[in-house]
């Protein structure tokens, strides 16, 4: 049997295992990984592959760079990116850098196999909704989002950007967290000249403990006093910035199946509700299992690692 080489690049752990789960599936496929731009250009080098399968946000080296230089060193391989990123200006350069297809993270047991063999026949591919020359219209028409955090700083940096953004926009937002990361989220957005003491007397901003049982009414209530809250200081068309890792808490403790039920609540009430939402987790090193974990990033519209 003729193998196809495939080197995937990806410098998500959890991620990586998933795209492999779906390679599994064709006995032709040997696949090399590799972490991290250089490392990718120095496996194609090395191997020679047929396909290299590249993320846009590599550590060292970017994924449009890799592309522009894997040309030279691997002139028989074909690029297929699996890629987090929506905007069509970044679409448009991965072809212009050679790329032969363009998958979005989240489709990708859809339509990762479809895409290998398109792209081998040398013909285009991209994912349904990212073909639009507006990136606004590739958008997904809510945003649940998830964050998978290398370490506490990122979970911090990660929590505290979101809430900054919506506050300084004059929006409301809601954080679920530990207390030492609510300690730590007040120091940064202090840090960063927010006006939280204001935002708190003017009821814009709930911090509330992550061991808070989730309730539906009282979510969605939260959730209309906020609104009600930013309207009143003057801000047209409110939305909520709702962030937390109380799902997070639950996937730790080894309760998938909860944390994917509130997952879903928290789709439920972004499709119904003006929110935002942002889902923190440390980075999912361990042996979850695969299914659990297409799962978990099936309940989202955009993935992100940092």
């Amino acid at each position: 049997m003729a193998f196809l080489k495939i080197l995937v690049v990806e410098d998500f752990e959890a991620f990586r295992r998933l795209i492999c789960s779906v390679l599994q599936g064709r006995t032709e496929f040997k696949v090399i990984h590799a972490s991290d731009g250089l490392e990718a250009l120095q496996k194609a080098e090395q191997s020679q592959p047929d396909l290299i399968l590249l993320d846009v946000g590599l550590p060292m080296l970017n994924g449009l760079e890799v592309a522009q230089r894997v040309r030279r060193l691997a002139p028989r391989a074909k690029v297929l990116f699996v890629s987090q990123e929506i905007s069509s200006d970044v679409v448009r350069e991965a072809f212009r850098v050679g790329a032969q297809g363009y998958v979005h993270k989240l489709h990708t047991q859809r339509d990762l196999v479809s895409a290998i063999d398109t792209v081998l026949v040398d013909k285009k591919f991209v994912s349904r909704g990212l073909e639009s020359s507006d990136s606004t219209d590739a958008q997904a028409a809510y945003r649940h989002e998830i964050l998978f955090c290398s370490d506490e700083a990122a979970i911090l940096d990660g929590l505290t950007r979101f809430i900054a953004g919506a506050l300084n926009a004059g929006n409301s937002a809601i954080v679920w967290a530990t207390e030492s990361h609510r300690a730590g989220l007040l120091q940064r957005l202090y840090a960063q000249s927010v006006d939280i003491d204001a935002a708190i007397e003017r009821g814009t901003y709930i911090a509330s403990d992550v061991d808070e049982k989730p309730d539906p009414i009282r979510m969605r209530e939260a959730v209309r006093g906020l609104i009600e809250a930013a309207s009143k200081v003057g801000k047209e068309r409110p939305r909520v910035a709702v962030c937390g890792e109380r799902a997070a808490c639950l996937w730790a403790e080894g309760k998938t199946d909860a944390a994917i039920r509130l997952e879903q609540l928290c789709n439920e009430l972004a499709k119904t509700q003006d929110v935002d939402i942002l889902c923190v987790y440390p980075s999912l090193c361990g042996e979850e299992a695969e299914q659990a974990f297409k799962s978990l990033c099936a309940e989202h519209t955009a993935l992100y690692s940092r």
